[in-house]
């Protein structure tokens, strides 16, 4: 990996912890529910630089976020690098398999719907391992994923087209 590679991996992986960290100071009306602004930045980076980059923009948000906020190999943790590597994965998938089919903001969604899957599979095996407790939380959510699935999908196609027409390229 080249220095500048490295460079920017480690700047978009910094602007995602910050909004990660500004993201734990909001109010939240549903505990454990957060936005997930730091996926606008994953996205962009997935779009920009491929999967492999959006991968480590996510596993450095992850374990640094967690290592300053002091939830390593907590509970927290987990729910995140499992949500997180999920909704990557996810939306390069997508975007590399069905090319065309989905705009930033399918993307976004379908990245929000695997997360979520991906926490309510390691809620099960951390917490409960019951199966009628997690259908029971699945609906509310799934319901907030699709909300701020949809913010974050807006979000990153509106920043990849202010990035394309700054350096004067045609939008996608």
């Amino acid at each position: 990996m080249e220095s500048r590679d490295r460079y920017r991996i480690a700047l978009l992986a910094s602007y995602a912890l910050a909004l990660h960290g500004i993201e734990t100071l909001l109010p939240t009306p549903i505990p454990w529910f957060k936005l997930g602004l730091s996926n606008i930045i994953t996205m962009i980076t997935l779009y920009r630089y491929g999967t492999k980059s959006a991968l480590m923009v996510t596993l450095i948000r992850v374990l640094l976020g967690s290592l300053l906020l002091g939830t390593f190999l907590g509970p927290a943790f987990f729910l995140s690098l499992g949500g997180g590597l999920a909704g990557v994965l996810s939306m390069a998938f997508a975007a590399r398999f069905l090319p065309g089919l989905f705009s930033p903001l399918g993307i976004s969604l379908i990245g929000a719907f695997f997360h979520n899957v991906a926490q309510l599979f390691v809620a099960y095996l951390l917490f409960v391992q019951r199966i009628e407790a997690i259908v029971l939380v699945a609906p509310l959510l799934m319901a907030t994923g699709v909300l701020t699935g949809m913010v974050n999908g807006i979000a990153a196609r509106y920043l990849l087209l202010e990035m394309q027409e700054s350096e004067g390229r045609a939008p996608a």
